[in-house]
């Protein structure tokens, strides 16, 4: 019997594999997929929130936005799933999400929670920011800022480096003159993906939760280099406290 190639032998494998992979996007991508996988998510994710009862020990929402009100909610990637279903139903809420067609679906089930979206991508160059629409995006969330509307930002840059605010969050304090507030919600029943970058935690139902949120922090509009990176490093501080606050709360060690 005669041997494949070694060099031609691996390439219809290859082929395969990609074209597979493109079927899979095209079908993500989807109108009714998106349709019906944002539907059945939200769906998931409120009966999550909802099962989660709170344990006494979340921060008084209504005296920090009587105060602070619009504010810049952050927090860190992979900790985000319920926050839409956890903020009050009274207020408006914007939040950034990714243009890629791959984030259409999480847009969905955000605007089905009762946010509205905000087009944008963030990154360290500032040549790509402008090309993705970050620019663009950053005051789109000013001028909500500005109607009254808070905004919901992640604070590190996807694919980054995580648990480390970035510039964006700080700048848009610094652009607006409203003040950033770092949130961190923990339930007792989660799974963590350990080898994901941002250590994503999905939520589980039937436990309790806590809701920690920051003293708020302002960024002067004339911040200088120096000022921007405390700026960036109390973010960080902050949200690192009220995550390990929340998680201490409903029994999670950290």
């Amino acid at each position: 019997m005669t041997k494949p190639d070694a060099e031609t032998a691996p390439r219809p494998k290859l082929s395969e594999k990609l074209n597979r992979r493109r079927l899979g996007k095209r079908l993500l991508q989807s109108e009714w997929v998106q349709r019906i996988g944002s539907l059945l998510i939200h769906g998931m994710l409120s009966g999550i929130w909802r099962t989660n009862r709170d344990n006494g020990t979340s921060s008084d929402w209504e005296t920090m936005l009587d105060e602070a009100w619009p504010a810049i909610f952050t927090l860190w990637h992979g900790q985000h799933l319920l926050i839409p279903y956890g903020g009050p139903r009274d207020r408006k809420f914007v939040t950034l999400v990714s243009r890629s067609t791959d984030a259409e679906i999480n847009a969905r089930v955000i605007e089905r929670a009762g946010y509205d979206v905000i087009r944008g991508s963030g990154g360290r160059d500032v040549r790509l920011v402008s090309e993705k629409g970050g620019v663009r995006a950053l005051f789109a969330m000013r001028d909500a800022l500005k109607r009254g509307v808070s905004v919901v930002m992640i604070a590190d840059i996807s694919k980054g480096e995580a648990r480390q605010a970035g510039e964006g969050i700080v700048t848009l304090a610094r652009i607006s003159g409203r003040p950033i507030i770092p949130v961190a919600l923990a339930t007792s029943r989660r799974i963590v993906l350990e080898k994901t970058w941002d250590k994503t935690t999905i939520n589980l139902p039937f436990g309790v939760r806590s809701a920690r949120l920051a003293p708020p922090i302002y960024v002067s509009p004339k911040a200088d280099k120096e000022e921007m990176l405390e700026a960036r490093q109390r973010v960080t501080a902050e949200l690192n406290r009220v995550t390990h606050e929340a998680n201490t709360a409903v029994g999670i060690s950290t």
